[in-house]
């Protein structure tokens, strides 16, 4: 049973002292979240967001989320375009624990609103860019995740094997990952800081500016084209993203075009991999069916590799029903 916004705002008075609430009210949705979730309101024009996590995988993954933003210090947001959710206090709730953080404003992002023309791509470019750009130095000093190109596609080869254990992988879609993966060129970059989760879910906009990122449990350095690979959920405005990106770095790495487009198809095979591990026949049969809309759009644009002048992804009505399922999955 969800929590009411009452008892959350009671609770975000006994974690951060003085917190001066004139206002509380339900935020996010209250069925289908992995969070109870309220916004408050103070005196003075303050605003602020407390989460309570409903399950152990909810609470594991904002107590990664609170390492990294305590990791995410002035100095380092100071470099960012956009505002990053900044930790005010917690508190104890049975097992678990309720945290406030200063609000965030702006409307939780689509794929369907980066359009050519809008100006998101463009902002949308050069704000991964300048995530990309920050100094590693703090990331391995917290203590969080370094990953080297050989990781990278040794934990990639990893995914790939499991999901063709499930049989149910198709054989095009195995012969062209297993390509990737082999291909030694692709997997020559240069490691950033990498916010390592990002989606559209994940960025609040405003009108056509990005006003904050959310979501920073799987904050490492790591692969670049990582949060790179849902910007392939918006193919008309690709283009104008990655060359916005490729602009604000400088950078000179060739594949990360392709291995975005990797990434991008590799959620099909963690969609199937949840569907196996939580026994869903719903699930499966949805990520068998998106498989094979993917095979079609592939034989349908002659292309066999990634990496050999390949950029093709699902059509318009497969990459929704692939974010919505995704949508699902991260609750």
């Amino acid at each position: 049973m969800a929590r009411s916004h009452l008892t959350l705002a009671a609770l975000a008075t006994a974690a951060v002292a003085d917190l001066d609430v004139s206002a509380a009210a339900a935020h996010g949705s209250t069925t289908g979240s992995d969070y109870d979730s309220a916004l408050l309101n103070g005196r003075t024009g303050e605003h602020w967001i407390i989460r309570v996590p409903r399950s152990q995988r909810a609470e594991a993954r904002q107590s990664a989320d609170l390492v990294a933003l305590r990791a995410l210090s002035a100095g380092v947001r100071g470099r960012l375009p956009f505002a990053v959710p900044q930790y005010r206090g917690q508190a104890p709730l049975g097992r678990t624990r309720g945290i406030v953080y200063d609000f965030v404003p702006g409307e939780h992002l689509t794929a369907s609103r980066v359009t050519p023309g809008s100006g998101l791509p463009e902002v949308l470019g050069r704000g991964i860019a300048a995530i990309h750009s920050l100094p590693t130095s703090f990331v391995t000093d917290a203590g969080l995740t370094s990953h080297t190109p050989f990781e990278a596609m040794r934990s990639t080869a990893s995914l790939v094997d499991r999901a063709a254990s499930t049989r149910l992988l198709p054989a095009a879609l195995l012969e062209r990952w297993e390509a990737a993966i082999q291909d030694h060129l692709l997997w020559q970059f240069q490691p950033t800081v990498v916010n390592g989760s990002l989606d559209a879910g994940s960025i609040l906009v405003s009108g056509d500016d990005v006003t904050g990122v959310l979501g920073w449990h799987d904050l490492q350095v790591g692969d670049p084209a990582r949060d790179l690979a849902w910007l392939l959920g918006a193919p008309t405005a690709v283009e104008a993203a990655f060359e916005a990106y490729n602009t604000a770095r400088g950078t000179s790495d060739h594949q990360l075009r392709h291995r975005a487009t990797l990434y991008h198809e590799l959620e099909l095979a963690k969609w199937l991999l949840h569907g196996t591990s939580t026994k869903s026949t719903e699930v499966v049969d949805d990520a068998v069916e998106l498989m094979g809309s993917l095979v079609d759009s592939l034989q349908l644009d002659r292309s066999g590799s990634i990496g050999a002048g390949s950029t093709a992804a699902l059509d318009i009505d497969g990459v929704e029903k692939l974010l919505s399922s995704t949508e699902r999955r991260h609750g």
